[in-house]
């Protein structure tokens, strides 16, 4: 099978967005990316373009009941503070246009670091040659619009997907964890599962990860890597002039020539010229480690927690996996553009190492790998717990 682009001819991510009448607008923007058009696009893709409600009163003060006790229950079983303040964290119910707004400002500095990334000039181009200065300039003229409608359409889809706040395990600046009781919500129908079954599950996990994402050695482990990812792209002009080269102009009409104009600027990995290196290929395997172990120990938590707690646990465990692995062409893009690809083979491996961790050092063994930025592991030593454990000195014995 064919792949039409990153988001398939049916999911087009800029399909329905009305930015063709007021073009001159997206192009009016001082930085590298014009954040007022990307907020417009990721609104517009989480609410499909339709007045959304807000929050249900009710919904929201159940969730808050809820994650009272998610939070002691979390705080029990990780010993972690629950934010890098050491404040209490604050489950906060949102709509979906309220939380791809403010993904996109979690975002915001990876978002910018790829942008100036894609405009810099490939190491092997000659600034004397015209086309490439024509090329190049063009490129650097339409960079703010691509990476508004890239950045835009990633948060408002996954806004439309996400449960909550970290259905990408990347760390957050603050106290606060999204929630979305409408996806929650439609997830219980789907499931047929007890919608507070659904919404104490989500709590348990996305607290669990809040703290870990908050301790700073580890959120500054993953901003590096996922930093040294985004640095490894070259831009590639020429792929902007085999798009535009698609276009037929002889004979179009307005309409149709628009439409073509819509499919082509549709396939933002091609029109963004990414290219991926053999620089990002030393470092996928420290992210996939690093964020592996990360997935493993919350899932971990969450069966320890949700098992006392939750009658639904095997079945939720269950129907959030088949939701991890099912990932829609959306998904697939988000994940080759910040290097965030998490197979199954990836989340499966880091279960392996906490599984096999406890197996040799018990709980106390596996609280270990947050004391210091030492403890973190490295690719091989999450393929083989026993070197880490040997590496920073616990007995490799069994626990009772």
């Amino acid at each position: 099978m064919t792949d039409d682009g990153p988001f398939g001819d049916d999911d087009n991510p800029f399909g329905d967005l009305p930015f063709f009448g007021d073009l001159s607008k997206l192009f009016q923007t001082s930085g590298p990316i014009n954040w007022e058009a990307a907020q417009q696009f990721a609104q517009s893709l989480a609410t499909e373009g339709t007045s959304e409600p807000n929050v249900e009163p009710a919904d929201r003060i159940k969730i808050e009941q809820l994650a009272r006790i998610a939070e002691l229950q979390v705080a029990n079983a990780t010993g972690l503070d629950p934010t890098s303040t050491g404040n209490p964290a604050k489950i906060v119910t949102v709509t979906r246009a309220e939380w791809a707004r403010r993904t996109l400002d979690a975002y915001r500095s990876l978002f910018e670091r790829l942008a100036g990334r894609l405009t810099s000039a490939p190491p092997d181009s000659s600034p004397e040659a015209p086309e490439a200065q024509l090329l190049g300039g063009l490129f650097q003229f339409l960079n703010p619009m691509m990476m508004a409608m890239t950045s835009g359409s990633m948060a408002g889809h996954l806004a439309k997907q996400s449960l909550g706040q970290y259905h990408l395990p990347i760390p957050r600046v603050g106290d606060d964890v999204l929630v979305l009781s409408t996806n929650i919500n439609e997830f219980a129908d789907e499931w047929s599962i007890p919608v507070d079954d659904v919404r104490l599950w989500v709590c348990v996990h996305d607290l669990t990860f809040h703290s870990v994402l908050s301790i700073p050695h580890v959120a500054t482990a993953i901003n590096e890597i996922l930093g040294d990812y985004i640095d490894g792209f070259q831009s590639d002009p020429m792929a902007l002039e085999s798009k535009l080269g698609e276009l037929e102009v002889s004979g179009s009409d307005p309409m149709d020539l628009q439409g073509q104009l819509q499919s082509i600027l549709g396939d933002p990995e091609a029109l963004l010229g990414a290219m991926r290196t053999s620089e990002q290929d030393t470092v996928v395997p420290k992210l996939e480690a690093l964020l592996g172990v990360i997935i493993g120990y919350v899932d971990h938590v969450l069966d320890e927690v949700g098992s006392g707690l939750i009658a639904s646990i095997d079945l939720l465990a269950e129907a959030f996996r088949r939701k991890r692995v099912t990932a829609g062409p959306s998904d697939r893009f988000v994940t080759r553009l910040l290097g965030l690809d998490l197979r199954p083979e990836v989340i499966e491996e880091g279960a392996r190492f906490v599984a096999g961790v406890i197996e040799r050092a018990g709980e106390g063994g596996l609280r270990r790998l947050w004391e210091i930025p030492q403890n973190l592991p490295t690719p091989n030593e999450v393929a083989a717990p026993g070197l880490w454990l040997a590496r920073i000195d616990l007995p490799d014995t069994p626990q009772s």
